[in-house]
């Protein structure tokens, strides 16, 4: 009968800790990398290298580079999101105020970032499973936006057209986003402001 392996702290750190801590070294280096110089410079060798792990550790956490680049582009969407949910959040005001805040703080996030922008602008085709990443993420916006709407109409609308309309919004925010990515020139705030304004058109309507 095998005996059951017996994985012990090192230096009071249990062995699921030091295995987290490994985790997030790869998913900073890649990132630091991705940043830097593009997805397509992500490599095992430069990843372990730069994380101080040997490529054992790296196949502990990911079958293959392409699973690593996926990670850290979902690790992104959902800081991103955090960021977005808890700035609608904060503010009490009205849903042009959380519509605002929101969407500056996530754009000041993107701004303040390098690493954050050339993910974001990343082609989505040069791994699989970034493109699916991003169709989910316009998804759950979608539903964020229909949630935190419904509180200011005044009377119920048909989940459908509510649906599409969301979807529209989030679409149209999205391309004036990546329209700012290729040149972020503009402030911050003007492009959060227009952003707000175009998604409050389609919102009245349906009060």
């Amino acid at each position: 009968m095998a005996r059951a392996e017996v994985v012990r702290p090192y230096r009071g750190v249990s062995a699921a800790s030091r295995r987290d801590e490994r985790r997030d070294k790869l998913l900073a280096a890649a990132r630091r990398i991705w940043g830097e110089a593009g997805p397509a410079e992500i490599t095992v060798r430069r990843v372990c290298a730069a994380s101080g792990l040997t490529p054992r550790y790296f196949y502990e956490h990911f079958s293959t580079r392409d699973a690593l680049v996926l990670a850290v582009a979902e690790q992104v969407h959902e800081q991103l999101f955090a960021t977005l949910v808890a700035a609608s959040q904060a503010e009490p005001g009205t849903l042009k105020r959380k519509l605002l805040r929101a969407l500056t703080t996530y754009l000041d996030a993107i701004a303040d970032d390098p690493s954050v922008y050339r993910i974001l602008t990343s082609d989505v085709h040069s791994v699989a499973g970034l493109e699916e990443l991003r169709v989910r993420a316009i998804d759950i916006v979608t539903d964020l936006v229909l949630r935190y709407s419904a509180e200011f109409l005044d009377a119920p609308a048909d989940p459908d057209v509510r649906r599409r309309e969301a979807l529209f919004v989030v679409g149209g925010i999205n391309q004036l986003v990546d329209a700012w990515l290729r040149d972020p020139r503009q402030p911050t705030a003007e492009v959060a402001a227009l952003c707000t304004e175009l998604a409050l058109s389609v919102v009245r309507r349906s009060a």
